[in-house]
């Protein structure tokens, strides 16, 4: 082999390095900036699809609400994945303090958005293996929380100055093992596991809690309030700022039968008599 074609193949391998470098420094600034972040609503279309001003709806005219995603394929696969899920889902409830039916609430919205988003990837991998979809490239898991908001919610568990403190009985639950060499490829791998989803459901629901405890400690309690609380888990801790009249929104998941926002599919599923059998509200 003559230097000419080794140099051109040195210089093909520097180019190749060069651009994955570029592209991993790329979606850093992305996330760190919030490129990535999904365009959110506002909720205000619920009264086209209950005939009734926000306002006014009640929990009875959500659960008698039977939309086309209820009878989807989609549906179908994803309430067969959380009824084998359900044990694992009801541990990290009982561990984070947060009922079994909220946190299953902002899996079904985020799963469905993923569901509608990515039909491909649901297509080749989902649908033959009847299994929830993970996410691994800028949010992580069947919950699809983003890295630094896993690394905030830890950090929160260890603050009892922070408004977002939940209390002391949580403070090891996120602890990693001792003489952990690498904490950011443990929380990867506790994350994305995909055969075990545990970690993905407790992060999520001590999120939840973090978030409640900070709206209870600033006079506007949050707790059994699926839309909000969904809301929050949707935006993230940098705008999860407490108020008297919180708004229902987040981002918008195209279905078959509309749009809905984050906060408001949510709701629908929670006040809904789908899965009751193993999540009461």
């Amino acid at each position: 082999m003559t230097r000419s074609i080794l140099t051109q193949i040195f210089f093909i391998i520097v180019y190749i390095f060069a651009a994955i470098g570029f592209f991993l420094t790329v979606g850093y600034f992305a996330i760190r900036f919030g490129i990535t972040n999904e365009k959110g609503i506002i909720d205000v279309q619920r009264e086209a699809f209950f005939g009734a001003p926000a306002a006014t709806q009640s929990a009875a005219a959500v659960a008698a609400y039977h939309g086309p995603w209820q009878q989807s394929e989609e549906w179908t696969i994803m309430e067969a994945a959380i009824r084998r899920d359900t044990a694992t889902i009801d541990r990290a409830a009982n561990d984070s303090g947060v009922p079994a039916r909220i946190i299953a609430a902002n899996l079904i919205s985020e799963q469905l958005r993923l569901f509608f988003t990515d039909r491909e990837d649901y297509k080749k991998f989902f649908y033959p293996l009847k299994i929830l979809g993970p996410q691994s490239q800028f949010s992580w898991g069947v919950m699809g929380m983003k890295e630094a908001t896993a690394v905030q919610v830890e950090a929160n568990l260890k603050d009892p100055s922070s408004p977002y403190y939940p209390g002391a009985q949580y403070e090891h639950l996120l602890d990693f093992p001792a003489g952990t060499a690498d904490i950011n490829a443990v929380r990867f791998t506790r994350m994305t596991d995909q055969h075990d989803h545990y970690y993905s459901y407790l992060y999520a629901g001590l999120y939840i809690k973090e978030v409640e405890a900070q709206w209870a400690k600033a006079g506007f309690p949050i707790e059994g309030k699926p839309a909000v609380i969904s809301t929050l888990y949707n935006i993230g801790f940098a705008h999860s700022v407490p108020n008297a009249n919180p708004q229902i929104g987040g981002a918008a998941i195209t279905l078959s039968d509309g749009t809905r926002s984050f906060g408001a599919l949510a709701a629908e599923f929670y006040n809904s008599e789908l899965l009751a059998d193993i999540l009461p509200r």
